[in-house]
């Protein structure tokens, strides 16, 4: 289950459990219509409740990075847990990806 909230300056998706190849292709459209219909230009995907991830969620989370992107859209990763974080520097997308501590870094960035 997913949920997007709109924070003051952002929009901010809350995806929770396991990403990996069996939700991937949802939390994908789910994400792309997210990003795309999003009101403000900055979008947080808040992963503090997401408990594992794979190569497809990564794949996904990339894939929202781009569609931001093409949109003129800022996209920024928060609350990443340790043992997921790992994914993103053994990969190193921790240097592609804006990483914050917090959802609230957002209105100081």
């Amino acid at each position: 289950m997913m949920q997007t909230m709109t924070a003051p300056r952002a929009t901010v998706i809350r995806p929770n459990g396991h990403f990996n190849a069996a939700n991937a292709a949802d939390f994908q459209q789910y994400l792309t219509a997210e990003v795309t219909q999003a009101t403000h230009d900055c979008v947080v995907v808040n992963l503090e409740q997401v408990e594992s991830m794979d190569s497809a969620g990564l794949m996904v989370l990339v894939h929202g990075l781009r569609v931001a992107q093409s949109l003129g859209k800022s996209f920024h990763l928060c609350s990443v847990a340790p043992s997921i974080r790992i994914i993103f520097e053994l990969t190193q997308l921790d240097s592609v990806f804006e990483i914050l501590d917090t959802p609230i870094e957002v209105t100081a960035a």
